[in-house]
């Protein structure tokens, strides 16, 4: 399993810092590369700059009344949940779909009730390998 982790490109968890401007304020964000390059991806894919998504984010996340103190943690969740969501087949890496264009309720309902099979399935695998 560690091998798989680490022997990839050490380049992916360097840290770097970008500045931006949210509704006029500049402010930095520190995240490492692998996530920015996830960010890339994301952005690309709805024909905006790493930029205007990370803005957008910021700004709907508020618009919902998310609690966004941490926002770069906000900012790795949403990378991780989308490569998530690719691997579990509930969204296509087709670059050329904008994620504006998908239904995000039921990706989300979907997404809901497989984490609930995946802790029943951990929970009883867990309770096997204690009895064993």
């Amino acid at each position: 399993m560690c091998h798989l982790f680490i022997h990839a490109d050490s380049e992916l968890w360097v840290s770097k810092t970008k500045s931006l401007r949210i509704q006029g304020v500049v402010t930095s964000i520190r995240l490492e590369v692998f996530f920015w390059n996830t960010l890339e991806e994301l952005s690309f894919r709805d024909k905006m700059t790493v930029n205007q998504a990370i803005s957008k984010l910021y700004l709907e996340a508020l618009d919902a009344d998310h609690d966004i103190g941490n926002f770069t943690s906000f900012l790795r969740v949403c990378c991780s949940r989308y490569l998530s969501l690719i691997a579990d087949g509930a969204l296509s890496r087709e670059i050329e779909l904008p994620l504006s264009d998908i239904d995000a309720k039921n990706i989300i309902e979907q997404e809901q009730l497989r984490n609930k099979q995946r802790k029943v399935l951990f929970a009883a695998n867990t309770t096997n390998n204690l009895i064993n």
